[in-house]
């Protein structure tokens, strides 16, 4: 597992590299090969710890706000470890479909039946700026554009913080 520990607006403790190094050390047994990034950052009088897994292609992140990095730290893994028993479950149970052909059609499992809808538009070239400002005027929290300089198909989105991320294909 290869491990990145950084942090914005500051620099990590040794300490807490080293406490990170051997909490981290408990998604082993989940992975082979994983790439992990911990970020640490401070907000007013909180702590914040943001665990991303990058695995197989599949990405599981938590980010947690608490009183130390310590507790940060130690509710995102458990969130992660969380996350990555659900995915295991549910991969489990696609694979083997007639698992539950045994239990009455009636039998119920703990997720409700997902319903999906479809929404179709044209997709048009604009910049970063623009995709933000239709985002905004039409009320959503994420917007799908093609951006005019590469003709890439991107995402603009509004962070929790109030801030705006992009996602761009790599």
């Amino acid at each position: 597992m290869t491990l990145t520990i950084n942090g914005r607006d500051m620099t990590p403790r040794n300490d807490l590299r080293a406490i990170t190094e051997k909490r981290i050390a408990k998604l082993d047994k989940f992975f082979d090969n994983a790439e992990v990034n911990v970020l640490y950052s401070k907000k007013r009088n909180l702590q914040i710890a943001e665990i991303t897994v990058y695995a197989k292609g599949t990405i599981f992140r938590s980010e947690v706000e608490s009183e130390t990095f310590n507790n940060s730290l130690d509710e995102a893994i458990e969130n992660i470890i969380r996350q990555i028993r659900k995915y295991k479950t549910k991969v489990e149970r696609d694979l083997r479909v007639d698992a539950f052909a045994q239990f009455d059609e009636d039998y119920e499992l703990d997720e409700p039946e997902m319903e999906i809808r479809t929404k179709t538009f044209p997709v048009k070239p604009m910049t970063v700026e623009e995709a933000i400002l239709q985002m905004n005027l039409i009320g959503h929290m994420f917007f799908v554009f093609r951006d005019a300089n590469t003709s890439d198909i991107c995402v603009v989105y509004k962070r929790k913080d109030g801030a705006y991320g992009l996602i761009v294909p790599q």
